[in-house]
């Protein structure tokens, strides 16, 4: 087994609890996290779901996503914009890469890289991060 270097585990870790805090969603359909780190803390926390005070459910009678539903990434940087906190400079760990609503958000909060642990079913977002200059890896867990 190929031993891995220091960031490639906290990577792993990282990605682990996004895994862990995406179980707080009520989306039947796909259960996303995602954290922001910086400076080796957590600034911020999200996943998906639908806006404070909604009703906490994700699909409709069809089983189809809510327009309305937010995305992990979104709830995250939106959270921390409510802080004192700044996400220029962070890290956003995420279970599924950004779509590229999501990835102008990432672009707008100054966060350099993305690290997430499963591929989105468009790569959009990800050509916009990587052509903003916002590094992009992929992790398997």
């Amino acid at each position: 087994m190929k031993e891995n270097s220091k960031q490639e585990k906290i990577d792993q870790r990282y990605l682990r609890m996004a895994s862990i805090w995406a179980e707080n969603s009520y989306c039947k359909r796909r259960k996303v996290g995602a954290l922001i780190v910086k400076d080796k803390m957590i600034i911020s926390d999200g996943y998906n779901g639908t806006p404070t005070g909604f009703e906490n459910i994700c699909e409709d009678e069809d089983g189809n996503t809510k327009a309305y539903v937010l995305h992990a990434e979104a709830n995250a940087i939106t959270k921390v914009a409510k802080t004192n906190q700044s996400s220029d400079g962070a890290v956003l760990y995420i279970t599924a890469s950004p779509c590229i609503e999501c990835a102008k958000l990432i672009i707008q909060a100054g966060i350099q890289r993305v690290v997430y642990s499963d591929k989105y079913r468009c790569e959009e977002g990800i050509q916009l991060l990587d052509r903003a200059g916002v590094v992009a890896d992929y992790i398997e867990l």
